[in-house]
Parts: structure tokens; sequence; C-alpha cells
């Protein structure tokens, strides 16, 4: 019963060593010494490789390494396989620290002083009070719950949606397409934490930013794929956006000729807005292929008909 690791190789060796220090009786293979491939049970990847149905014929779970898998193209992998993403205290503490960062960076005109700086401009802008600033989250799981959360310390009004009902202390939440517009209007920041699928993929353009209050933030933190670049330079263009924070890219690494990279309303981070902790991530994958050894439910196991 063998663990079959495919991603980066550093993260892999230190996980092989928890196993054999933990679990020394689950093999644990790194990518691509995959021993016998009828042994093979579980496969934790960034990007399974082809055909694992034939390849890995026994195969029951693919562990994701991050907390997304839009990654996998979840039609070449059979019903029978489960599919499960990274689920550990790491992405959740880092994703909470770097919306509360860029939230403050548009909050506090930080995009315009970076410019008055460049330009040697002594400009104070006044100050918006944190009651008058309406902050809006896309996507309420686990991690669009703990953002909102961190954010209610700072007295913003909150508001939160999603595709199903949530109910969230301090925090208007609606749900559903036919709510999205009147959720849309309350958003002087709005922060994207939704699941990458076909029903929201390019859900961040001009139809969702013509509704937004003139002037308003972005921050996008879910998927690359979620966003209309060239919406986003509109809606900054015509003054309707005031700026944007960007932690993920349709393509990764961003070109070089990329108009994001010098446009001033925009803060570009490489990806890194939570990443999974070495430690703390093969400590959830062991648990995860205990409890599943164990017949219980896995923490982070998709539901197939959502793609999440």
């Amino acid at each position: 019963m063998t663990i079959l690791y495919k991603s980066d190789p550093q993260r892999g060796r230190a996980w092989q060593a928890l196993f054999a220090q933990q679990a020394p009786d689950l093999p644990f293979r790194i990518w691509p010494d995959i021993g016998d491939p009828n042994d093979v049970r579980y496969l934790a990847a960034w990007e399974p490789p082809p055909d694992i149905h034939k390849n890995f014929p026994n195969l029951q779970v693919i562990f994701s390494v991050g907390a997304g898998i839009d990654q996998f193209d979840l039609t070449q992998i059979p019903p029978s396989i489960r599919v499960v993403r990274m689920v550990e205290p790491g992405i959740r503490a880092g994703m909470m620290e770097y919306v509360v960062f860029a939230t403050l960076t548009l909050h506090r005109h930080i995009l315009d002083y970076i410019e008055a700086k460049r330009a040697a401009r002594w400009n104070p802008i006044d100050l918006v009070d944190a009651a008058q600033r309406r902050i809006g989250v896309m996507g309420l799981g686990d991690l669009g719950k703990g953002v909102l959360t961190h954010l209610k310390a700072f007295g913003f009004p909150l508001y939160g949606w999603s595709r199903s009902p949530h109910h969230i202390d301090g925090v208007t939440c609606l749900a559903g397409a036919e709510s999205l517009p009147d959720f849309l209007k309350n958003c002087d920041i709005l922060i994207c934490l939704l699941p990458l699928t076909p029903a929201t993929r390019g859900i961040l353009s001009r139809k969702i930013f013509d509704v937004l209050p003139a002037g308003a933030g972005l921050i996008n933190v879910g998927r690359g794929g979620h966003l209309r670049d060239a919406d986003l330079l509109a809606a900054l263009a015509s003054g309707q956006l005031s700026g944007a924070v960007l932690d993920v890219f349709g393509s990764e690494p961003l070109p070089e000729d990329h108009p994001f990279w010098r446009h001033p309303r925009i803060l570009m981070t490489p990806h890194i807005a939570s990443m999974t902790h070495v430690e703390s991530g093969g400590q959830a994958l062991l648990d995860n292929i205990r409890r599943h050894l164990a017949g219980q439910p896995m923490h982070g196991l998709i539901q197939r008909d959502r793609g999440y």
C-alpha cells in the first residue's frame, strides 16, 4: 500500500521523512520512483500524471498538495477515485494575514502613496473611517469565513456571498445569483475567495465591476481564472475601480509583457497569499490517510457535482 508523491521534491523528501518516522508501515515514494504501480493506493500531487486510471489501477485517493483542486481535470479521474484538497492550519493562517494586508492597503490608500513616493510628492489623503468602508467576500468556505472573522476586529461593515445560504455573526450574508447585485452594491472593497468552477470562471468581469460602487477596490486571492484581465484594466481606466491587489493570475508566471506589471493601480504578488506549510501539510496528509484507512470521513473531500 504505497503513497506516491508528485510535486516539489524538497517538500516530498520532508514528507517522506515524516512518514518514515510516524508511519513506517506506509511506503512513501517520490515521483518518478513509483515502484510497483499496482501498490499505489494514494497519490499526493499538484498535477496528477496522465492516464492514472490505467497506470495505477488500484489508486483510491488523490490528494491535492494545495488548497484548491481546479488544476485537476476531474473528467480524467474516475468517480471511484476520491479527490481531496489540502486542509491545514498554515494555508488558513497565511490567507488571513494576506487578506488583512490587502484590505488595509486599499482602505488606507497605499497605492496612492506608492505613486506619490515615486514622484517625490507629499500628498496626505483624508482618512475614511472603517465603519464607512464596506467589505464583501465572495466565497464563504473555511477561508472566506476566516477572513471575515479577522476583518471584523477593524469595524468594517461586512458582507458575504456564496451559492448556498450561510449564517455568520456580524456579517450580512446573501446567497444565489439573484442576490449578487444587492451584495455587490455594498462592496467598497470586493474580495474573491471563490473556488474556480465552470460557473465562476471569468466572474470578475465588467458585469460585476459595473455594479460595484464607483471607485471600489478589488482583491483576488481565488484563482486567476476568475478574472477577465481586459475588463479590470478598463474598469481602472474609467475610475469605476480605484485599485486592485492580485495574487493569482490566468498565466503563472505572468508574462513579462503583461500590462499588469506596469499598472500603477495594481499591486501584485506571485501567488504567495497562502502556501502549504511543510510540516503541518505532511501531518495533514498522514492524518487523512489514517482516517481513510479507518473508514472515517477525510478532511477536504470534494463534492464532484460542485467541483470543490
